[in-house]
């Protein structure tokens, strides 16, 4: 599945996971909070994809911090063509998570380096990456993901699980084969899957820096 979702900080998941629970719940509540749960779902998933990839390039205080992020912006979102302003040109993926399921409200929208001018800041001390312009991530209405599904300009790739309880249950199964899943209809893909393998590869070196800084 890592080709197909980003992978996020070690620890994520489960807290996506236990802010939107209601199965355990009743009565009122528990109805209301099922009627909510994609809108809190997604607005979670986008807070912890926008913090996650500020954690991984942040220079902190370090010179040592400082060529690591440096290294992993490059080597993720850097691309050498002649033909670009400076010679470089960065990775600016559009992906949109959703569910098949009408009325979910589950709509997640990425960007990665929404605008490139933002990446870097000068300051008295040099000039450094800023981390809030790596991946723009939001929560967005039912209304606005059918209008930039349908626009290739705003988006490259859409992945679609079958519901709600897809997304939770692939929560507690990082390694889910996506064949398998695809096969049960539990995720469908479409777009450009070039997006596709970029995305999981972004998200498998995210993991190896994590968890080489353990």
């Amino acid at each position: 599945m890592h080709a197909t979702i980003p992978s996020l900080p070690e620890g994520i998941q489960q807290l996506i996971r236990s802010g939107t629970i209601t199965g355990e719940l009743n009565g009122e509540l528990g109805e209301f909070l099922d009627r909510t749960t994609g809108r809190l779902l997604a607005r979670g998933m986008a807070t912890m994809i926008k913090l996650g990839f500020g954690f991984l390039v942040a220079e902190g205080l370090s010179e040592k911090k400082a060529r690591q992020a440096e290294d992993f912006f490059n080597e993720n979102f850097v691309f050498q063509d002649p033909n670009a302003p400076d010679g470089i040109r960065y990775y600016q993926g559009k992906i949109l998570l959703r569910t098949k399921k009408a009325g979910d409200e589950m709509n997640v929208y990425i960007r990665f380096c929404p605008d490139p001018e933002k990446l870097y800041s000068d300051t008295p001390v040099g000039r450094y990456l800023n981390p809030q312009a790596i991946v723009s991530a939001e929560a967005i209405t039912e209304a606005q993901a059918e209008q930039m599904e349908g626009d290739p300009d705003q988006v490259d790739l859409v992945i679609r699980f079958k519901d709600i309880q897809a997304i939770l249950d692939l929560v507690e199964r990082p390694d889910a084969n996506v064949v398998q899943l695809l096969l049960d209809n539990l995720v469908q893909i479409t777009g450009n899957f070039g997006h596709m393998f970029k995305f999981g590869a972004i998200g498998k070196n995210a993991q190896l820096v994590l968890a080489a800084a353990d």
